[in-house]
């Protein structure tokens, strides 16, 4: 499956279970692990782990081999990894935590400039 067809996908997925606040974003140039990074917050544990596991299982249908999903346990923050693509889906307070927008939407300069100092 096409990297486009699976954002797709997994989009058109998280959107189907109301998840809010869904981003993605093009970490290729700053990760070895991933292509495509998506963030999308839950409004309960129940909610999270629920949205988490209708993509992976919406992954699986359209013929995709999921790496994996981690965090179901607890719902606070779910991660399905799909190998090009990541998906964190995140109670809003968790979310807010850890702030995932900016740790990887750092640009290449202030990567460097973190580097340097």
């Amino acid at each position: 499956m096409k990297i486009e067809d699976l954002k797709k996908l997994v989009i058109d997925a998280l959107h189907d279970m109301k998840a809010l606040d869904v981003l993605e974003l093009d970490v290729h140039d700053i990760s070895s692990v991933t292509d495509i990074m998506v963030i999308a917050t839950g409004t309960s544990n129940t909610h999270t782990k629920s949205v988490a596991s209708y993509v992976f299982d919406k992954a699986k249908a359209a013929g995709m081999k999921p790496l994996g999903m981690e965090g179901e346990d607890q719902g606070e923050w779910v991660l399905v990894d799909l190998g090009d693509i990541v998906i964190h889906v995140m109670k809003h307070d968790v979310r807010d935590f850890y702030n995932l927008e900016k740790l990887w939407s750092m640009s290449e300069r202030s990567e460097e400039e973190m580097l340097a100092q």
